[in-house]
């Protein structure tokens, strides 16, 4: 990677501290659960550590993670009824769960489906420290689209949009992540990412489709909270040539930490790959 313009100050920690989630036990890096525990727990110890956030487990695994210290992500694998379920477990021996992820599966009745999420939540009583993302998909935002939004948001809950899988047609388009974007932060919701985010800046896979870069969704957030229209944004996300990403990273300084506060993570199988980048941009000390 070629970085001829300066990049910002590596050790301004804010931007990148908990970046990226631990999601290693989910495709395509599928590790064994307690492998995956026990690499993320030696981390803790690397000059790095602070980059690595939570650790994304499944609800069923919740039970073999009782001695788990740090904060988790519980990613409910049913619909809002599923709910109460691992949350009550959670409680009940005292795991640190910081963060619980849900889909919306009703592709059909999206807001309705966002009532009943947020009715089932408010049926457990849940802590105001823990953090809902709902998960709506990612697609250029439409009537049902943006009115489950608007549940979601009026009890302040977070977003969480996929940016790749297995297949290429798991990779959103630019101009629909884009939008996707624009509408959470009209509402002022901060939204994670989860699949596909490898690699810092957008670029082309061995088999031939396009990846997004966490670097570019960071910069588009940053760029579509100054108010810069949807074209805008998208060209950001799009935008491949290193040198002028490194370029817009410099000149935003201090505010691209700021727009954390919006993208706050995203879930990665293997939290080296994202690490790597940073150290080649020069973003992040070795």
């Amino acid at each position: 990677m070629s970085t001829t313009t300066p990049a910002p100050d590596s050790s301004s920690a804010p931007t990148w501290s908990a970046l990226v989630d631990d999601a290693a036990t989910f495709p395509p890096g599928d590790a064994a659960l307690a492998d995956a525990v026990e690499d993320h727990l030696a981390r803790r110890s690397l000059p790095w550590a602070d980059l690595v956030g939570r650790f994304v487990v499944k609800d069923t695994d919740l039970p073999k993670v009782r001695d788990f210290t740090g904060a988790l992500s519980v990613v409910i694998t049913g619909g809002a009824g599923q709910l109460a379920g691992p949350l009550e477990f959670a409680s009940r021996h005292d795991l640190p769960v910081a963060a619980v992820e849900i889909a919306l599966r009703d592709l059909d009745d999206l807001a309705g489906n966002a009532r009943r999420v947020t009715a089932a939540l408010d049926a457990i009583g849940i802590d105001d420290d823990l953090q809902v993302y709902v998960e709506l998909p990612t697609t250029r935002p439409f009537g049902q689209w943006l009115a489950a939004a608007d549940e979601i948001a009026a009890l302040e809950h977070r977003l969480k949009f996929r940016t790749g899988g297995l297949d290429a047609a798991d990779v959103p388009t630019a101009p629909d992540l884009a939008a996707c974007i624009d509408a959470a932060l009209d509402r002022e919701m901060p939204f994670k990412c989860t699949a596909g985010l490898h690699r810092a800046v957008r670029h082309e896979d061995p088999d031939g489709g396009v990846q997004h870069g966490f670097l570019n969704v960071l910069l588009a957030t940053a760029a579509a909270w100054e108010g810069a229209d949807v074209q805008t944004v998208t060209g950001m996300l799009a935008e491949r040539d290193v040198d002028a990403l490194l370029g817009i990273c410099h000149e935003l300084g201090d505010d691209l930490s700021r727009a954390r506060r919006w993208f706050t993570s995203f879930g990665c199988c293997d939290v080296t790959d994202p690490h790597d980048d940073l150290v080649k941009l020069g973003l992040l000390e070795v």
